[in-house]
């Protein structure tokens, strides 16, 4: 039945219809001034023309049809559109009926009604009734006091009974569990304002579903009587629970996609989770990790095999009530599942498990509980689970467990979709974090290994160190810094950094420093330090093809290279220092004033120029050397150097321990993300005492030798060191010896007790000394090979006026060596 027929059912007004006369055949036989007004025919051109002319020409084509369904219905109702005269169209309701007459012939009584100011049909109360009776919107009126009138039987499906016992009823009194005191604060607006309430959306707890969160929107509009006065409120009701859950579930995964992953750290990314979770989704949530993905390594594809008991680490718990007691894994402990519990079957088959409906009596599946005592689901009010495995790029990394309390409904299939979606973004998040832990643990392995572990124990300096690098995902830079011992008590201090940042500058770092250490040990002066430093660095940019005189050239990491050598002696506290393309060191005097050393700047190493020059100066016991990177002068890559060192002349100034002013020093200056790596080594001085050194002038005669061994023995016993007497006389004797035999001029011997006794000889000649390894037949040359063979370390150092010969022994390993044994 179409449109047309369903309104021909209903009641047809015929107060304002336009009545006209066809015959048998269609033809208009009866014309009326209403008709005649209405289409603007006159009769003349209207009574025998067909009815098909006076429609348009779509309808025109169903006049065959309209014909014979009313010969065999016996009428018809519906719409159609006449033609006017002018040639426009008329919409208008239709209503065909048969009209006998007397003598037995029969016509057709067409009434025609204009739709062009009406709404539509006039409809009666009865049809109007059904309309909203039968509608499937919950429709109901109240009166001005807000109480019920009249409600349809499609109110019923939310709640409050049907419609008889609503009557003179208030909305709380049928909708307990709703927020009654809203709804009617919509309605009373209508009443005062007149203004209808379109699309206002209500969530609670209807009294049909009290464990169901429902939202519905209704609609309200004020009923008026015939002068305009309110007579009560009419409003509608449409259940949008399904909407208003999918535009939550919508919400949930937006905000677990903005928040979960926001770092690389996997105990954070595993509390996001569990953060985003709850109450959105469950009451309580706890996330589990393999001890494995906590470290950072591998895990084997696929499901976990089937262990007993299977141990986790809790890396992320939330709750509704937060201190509650289930609480009783905290993050970072163990979380032990028994063999065959819900969680240790999502880790073996990789599979979501969940339950409706919890057993009461059931204990929690953590075996670990303080006290040793393991609740159940009931006295934790927890009766509804779901345990969904993390699993990225086909690997099991833990669980992620959802409980729902008593009083919330259960989980349902919905649910259980959405908690597989959440958990494996985070998954993705969760294992891109520990391959970032694994990388950069990797990475900072290899960063300790190229810094010192530990800067080395000596009496020459107290010293603190701190580094921070500017890659903040690997931890990786080209700064460094270190502490070098030098013969005769003396120490290096190096601080340098490598163009760049990441592994490659740190691997450069690594080379460039190793070959600092390397120059180092052969006691050469700061400048001479840099000068081979410098063609080391030339010679392996051109060995890689780079650009002579170019800086950051794909030919070496080195080229470039920034780096400050200072020597320190503590015996008289001389300080010798060169650079080479490096901000100079500062002093901070024992009176707390801060000043920067004027020293002559060399270019950066590898590039070419003038030669390195050195300063010397000396330094007062207590002053402390604070050299750094240029990383600590600029917080921005436009901040000038000026300004920086003077922010730095302002974060020196002050005393306090070493290692904390350290740190204080760079907080100070340095952002937690900085632009440059950042090295700061600080050395505060000391001197030895004169109790710790002993020195005499010898003539160059070979009769003082036994003399210089004397004097050297007393020397010992005064400092409690007898056991190294022996040991002592046959160094003393063959360097004394070897400086009267090859060089002429002055001759100084030397004793420092400080972590080792250093024997020292100073002569004024140009030739080094070197180690022979003579035949047993060979009657001399074996003065040096016992020295090497009795000290700790031998060696020597060239100064401006001569060289100096020197060798150490141990002061923690005195046992002496079977000096017999040697001479075999």
């Amino acid at each position: 039945m179409g449109a047309h027929e369903e309104y021909g059912r209903r009641r047809f007004d015929v107060a304002d219809a336009v009545p006209l006369l066809l015959d048998p055949q269609g033809v208009v036989t009866g014309w009326t001034s209403e008709a005649r007004r209405l289409l603007a025919y006159p009769a003349a051109e209207a009574v025998g023309r067909k009815l098909a002319d006076l429609l348009t020409a779509e309808d025109a084509q169903r006049v065959p049809d309209l014909v014979e369904r009313c010969r065999r219905d016996g009428g018809w109702t519906g719409l159609l559109t006449a033609r006017h005269r002018d040639g426009q169209p008329v919409r208008v309701a239709a209503r065909i009926t048969s009209a006998e007459e007397a003598h037995g012939a029969s016509r057709w009584l067409v009434l025609l009604s204009e739709l062009a100011d009406a709404p539509g049909w006039n409809m009666s109360r009865t049809v109007l009734e059904r309309m909203v009776a039968d509608s499937p919107v919950g429709i109901a009126i109240v009166d001005t006091d807000l109480r019920f009138v009249w409600s349809n039987a499609a109110l019923e499906q939310f709640g409050g009974g049907p419609p008889a016992r609503r009557l003179g009823l208030r909305f709380a009194d049928v909708q307990p569990g709703l927020d009654a005191q809203a709804v009617e604060a919509q309605m009373r607006h209508v009443l005062e304002t007149g203004e209808a309430v379109v699309g206002y959306e209500h969530v609670g707890h209807v009294v049909s579903a009290p464990l169901r969160e429902t939202a519905h929107m209704l609609s309200f509009t004020r009923l008026e009587d015939d002068r305009g006065r309110p007579m009560g409120v009419y409003y509608t009701v449409v259940d949008m629970t399904e909407r208003h859950r999918a535009r939550q579930r919508l919400a949930l995964l937006d905000r677990a996609n903005e928040n979960i992953g926001r770092s690389l750290d996997l105990t954070r990314t595993a509390q996001e989770l569990a953060d985003v979770t709850v109450p959105g989704l469950a009451d309580l949530v706890t996330v589990d990790l393999l001890e494995t993905v906590l470290r950072g390594a591998e895990v084997t594809p696929g499901p976990l095999a089937d262990t007993d008991p299977v141990a986790l680490r809790r890396a992320g718990h939330r709750s509704t009530e937060e201190g509650a007691p289930q609480a009783v894994v905290g993050i970072g402990e163990v979380a032990t599942y028994p063999a065959g519990s819900p969680p240790v079957r999502c880790l073996t088959t990789g599979r979501t498990w969940h339950a409706e409906r919890l057993d009461p009596l059931d204990r929690v599946w953590v075996t670990d509980a303080p006290g040793g005592r393991r609740s159940t689901f009931s006295e934790l009010g927890l009766h509804s689970v779901m345990v969904v495995p993390i699993r990225a790029r086909g690997t099991t990394l833990g669980i992620t467990t959802l409980f729902r309390r008593h009083g919330r409904e259960p989980f349902d299939e919905e649910d259980l979709r959405l908690a597989e979606d959440l958990v494996s973004r985070a998954a993705v998040c969760v294992d891109n974090a520990r391959r970032y832990t694994r990388e950069r643990d990797a990475a900072l392995v290899l960063q300790r290994s190229l810094l010192p572990h530990r800067l080395p124990e000596q009496d020459a300096v107290e010293v603190a160190a701190c580094y921070r690098p500017a890659d903040e995902l690997t931890g990786l830079g080209g700064d460094w810094y270190d502490l070098i011992p030098l013969s005769g008590a003396r120490v290096a201090l190096v601080v340098g950094e490598v163009p760049g940042h990441g592994i490659d500058a740190a691997a450069a770092m690594g080379q460039l420093r190793t070959a600092v250490r390397t120059l180092a040990v052969q006691d050469l002066p700061p400048e001479e330090v840099l000068a081979h430093l410098d063609d080391l660095v030339a010679r392996s940019a051109r060995e890689e093809g780079a650009e002579p005189g170019t800086v950051g050239s794909a030919g070496t990491q080195w080229l470039g290279s920034g780096c400050v050598y200072i020597v320190y002696d503590p015996v008289d506290g001389g300080c010798a220092m060169a650079a080479a393309g490096h901000p100079v060191p500062a002093v901070v005097h024992p009176d707390g004033s801060v000043t920067f050393v004027d020293l002559p700047q060399g270019p950066p190493l590898g590039v070419g120029g003038p030669p390195f020059e050195a300063v010397e100066l000396s330094l007062d016991e207590g002053s402390t050397l604070a050299l750094h990177t240029d990383g600590l002068l600029a917080r921005s890559e436009t901040w000038a150097v000026d300004a920086g060192r003077e922010r730095l002349r302002g974060a020196l100034e002050g005393a306090g321990p070493l290692e904390a002013h350290c740190r204080n020093v760079v907080d100070a200056l340095v952002p937690a993300r900085p632009y440059d790596d950042v090295a700061l080594l600080m050395a505060r001085t000391k001197r030895l005492g004169t109790e710790q050194v002993a020195a005499w002038d010898l003539d160059p005669d070979p009769a003082l030798v036994a003399d210089a061994r004397r004097r050297a023995t007393r020397q010992l016993a005064r400092w409690g060191l007898e056991e190294l007497a022996f040991t002592t006389e046959l160094v003393v004797s063959e360097l004394v010896t070897n400086a009267i035999r090859h060089a002429g001029g002055p001759i100084r011997l030397r004793l420092i007790r400080e972590r080792a006794l250093v024997c020292e000889v100073f002569d004024s000649g140009a030739t080094a000394p070197h180690l022979r390894h003579p035949r047993t037949t060979d009657e001399g040359g074996r003065g040096l090979l016992l020295v090497s063979q009795l000290t700790q370390r031998w060696g020597t150092r060239f100064v401006p006026d001569g060289k100096i010969i020197w060798a150490e022994q141990s002061l923690t390993e005195l046992a002496e060596v079977p000096v017999a044994a040697l001479l075999e």
